[in-house]
């Protein structure tokens, strides 16, 4: 029998429908696997990357610990080589000792060692007589190699205390350069535990802190059982010598046995690195769960389109009345546009606008009317025109499919305005080339002003103006290497209000501030110079930084400030014999160069000793820095 053709049509129509569906659940299966692929990866490496910056900020916060410790050891190594160790030398050294105990901070203790091992001098409340440290590895370390470097050593228990304490120490030599002993700083190891746990890592995160041989030195869990144990025969340690000096690692825990997720971060100045892991279970039960739900709706929308697909006939049969809510839904796209408050424009591959929303006079000031037609990058400054050129040129050549960036341009009102724009290709049906481009553009002024006034602030001081105390570090550090650089000579006065708390408590604080307020703008007065920098140091104390300045234009500026508060004439009945608000002024000049050895901070602590010495002398005077603090010779008032 013959076949009708309409039943052959209705035949095609079923095997179009049939092979379809197939396809749809396949690409539905396709997607949703390459999606929870991908999505599983980002959680993962949203992890790696919360674990790199707390690495990150651990080893710093280590390294400043040792940093610490060995600024406090060295400085006993100095005493100890230039003063000897007989009995009236470390009588004088314990006294010492005991004074800095309590600013130590996260130094539990300091000892001393003779080349016997026998206790000098230490921080902790013990009888000397009798002790002796030679079987220590360190002290060992030391008694047979001449570095005199810092060595950080493995962990031990104190004997003094009884707790799990990491060894920081120094040899320290007779003048002929033979073993004399050695000076140790320890720190606790729960102090690092301790500080760990502050951190929020979920239930199964832990940091670790390790010397590069695999010995553990502190650990947020289980900190008494871990201290001390060797993980040299774990993979990490063993590749250490091939590895970056930061990086992800993914390994199976030998204290609880889980697979983890972590990331260590080498220290650049000590043998030492953090390691900071979570459960490779805990990082991804949040996707594993989530992806349970959507693989159940996936299966679902594959049910419900297999179930609806032999309706499909009735759809395709309809497909005029779809053409028509398609139009529909252009016309409603359109109508967004218009409404929106962002301004939407279409550029063609011309550079001329197309299309642009009306919002265009708002955040322009010119009408759509105005601008069709015109070329799109007129009006961008100068100065972000090259970096929006280049990026229209990728987009038009397809390397780029959608970007973002900001820039300044032009507004009718002869200003400029800040846009934040979004653009994105678009592309001929036919064949698949880019057609043009389309840009979403938002007016950001208002926050790049808000940017501007908070850059601000993060550098000035909130009361008199005057640069705070972390911008004239700053600075003081780039004109030291400048003045090192050029070998110019570099100035710094330290200024201190004379008895403010007198004034305060007479005239109360908003006076007070008002006080400091007059005075800053006399010191501001004095940075006549680009480079001159005055800042308040802190409280009622200010410095002015003057750059290529020696010693006599250094008293020439002091002098100055003097006749000009003398003129301004600031009441203080309290501060006798003047009745008068007077300042305390200590100045230094230093001649840095490339062979020195000493820093910045060698200045500031001779202008503030020559300070201390201007208040102990009677106030209401300036005096110059006696003590060589560069390397040409100052000779002080």
């Amino acid at each position: 029998m013959a076949v009708k053709p309409r039943d052959t049509s209705y035949r095609q129509l079923a095997l179009f429908t049939a092979c379809f569906v197939i396809l749809t659940c396949l690409a539905i299966l396709t997607f949703g696997t390459v999606r929870e692929v991908s999505v599983r990866r980002d959680a993962l490496k949203n992890s790696e990357v919360d674990l790199a910056n707390l690495a990150q900020s651990l080893v710093q916060h280590a390294e400043d610990s040792f940093e610490l410790a060995d600024s406090v050891v060295v400085g006993l190594v100095h005493r100890l080589e230039a003063g000897g160790t007989d009995p009236a030398a470390i009588a004088s050294l314990q006294s010492e000792i005991n004074l800095r105990k309590a600013v130590l901070g996260r130094v539990r203790g300091l000892f001393v060692y003779d080349h016997t091992g026998r206790w000098l001098a230490t921080t902790e409340p013990v009888n000397l007589n009798g002790l002796n440290n030679s079987d220590r590895e360190y002290f060992q370390r030391h008694q047979n190699s001449p570095d005199t470097g810092l060595l950080i050593g493995n962990p031990v228990k104190s004997r003094s205390g009884g707790q799990w304490i990491i060894p920081a120490s120094r040899r320290f030599n007779n003048p002929d350069g033979s073993f004399a002993g050695v000076v140790l700083a320890t720190i606790d190891s729960s102090y690092f535990a301790d500080f760990y746990r502050q951190f929020d890592l979920g239930p199964t995160g832990v940091v670790t802190l390790l010397k590069r041989n695999g010995f553990v030195l502190a650990r947020s869990v289980d900190n008494g059982s871990a201290v001390g144990q060797d993980t040299s025969e774990t993979a990490l340690i063993k590749e250490m010598h091939s590895r970056p000096p930061a990086s992800v690692h993914y390994f199976k825990s030998q204290f609880d046995g889980t697979w983890r997720l972590g990331f260590y971060r080498l220290s650049e100045r000590f043998p030492i690195f953090v390691l900071a892991t979570e459960a490779k279970d805990e990082v991804l039960s949040a996707w594993r769960r989530d992806a349970i739900f959507r693989l159940a709706v996936g299966l679902g929308l594959v049910a419900l389109i297999a179930g609806t697909g032999f309706y499909l006939v009735r759809q395709l049969l309809e497909r005029q009345r779809m053409g028509a809510a398609l139009s529909a839904k252009e016309a409603d796209f359109r109508l967004l546009a218009e409404k929106s408050s962002d301004v939407v424009m279409r550029i063609d591959l011309d550079e001329r606008i197309r299309y642009v929303s009306p919002a265009c006079l708002r955040v322009l000031g010119w009408s759509a009317e105005q601008l069709l037609g015109t070329p799109a990058l007129a009006g961008i400054n100068p100065e972000d025109l090259p970096l929006v050129r280049e990026t229209v040129e990728l987009m038009k050549r397809g390397e780029i499919e959608e970007t973002r960036f900001t820039y300044r341009t032009r507004h009718r009102q002869a200003r400029e305005v800040w846009l934040e724009t979004a653009l994105r290709a678009t592309h001929n049906t036919d064949n698949g080339k880019v057609s043009g481009v389309v840009a979403i553009s938002r007016d950001v002024t208002e926050q790049k002003n808000l940017e501007g006034k908070l850059a601000m602030l993060a550098v000035q001081d909130g009361l008199t103006g005057l640069a705070n105390r972390r911008h004239f570090d700053n600075r003081l550090q780039q004109e030291w290497r400048r003045a090192e650089r050029n070998e110019k000579a570099i100035s710094l006065l330290m200024i201190d209000v004379d008895n403010f708390k007198k004034y305060n408590d007479q005239h109360g604080h908003q006076a007070g501030d008002a006080c400091l307020k007059a005075i800053a703008e006399l010191i501001a007065t004095e940075a006549r110079r680009p480079s001159d920098l005055a800042a308040r140091y802190g409280g009622e104390e200010f410095g002015l930084l003057l750059p290529n300045t020696d010693e006599v234009g250094c008293a020439s500026v002091a002098a100055r400030l003097q006749d000009a508060l003398k003129y301004a004439a600031i009441p203080h009945v309290k501060n006798l014999p003047t009745r008068l608000v007077t300042l305390s002024v200590g100045g230094a000049t230093a001649w840095p160069t490339a062979e020195t050895v000493d820093n910045c901070a060698t200045l500031v602590t001779a202008a503030d000793r020559a300070l201390y010495v201007a208040k102990n002398a009677g106030r209401d005077r300036f005096v110059m820095s006696g003590q060589v603090v560069a390397w040409r010779g100052i000779e002080g008032a």
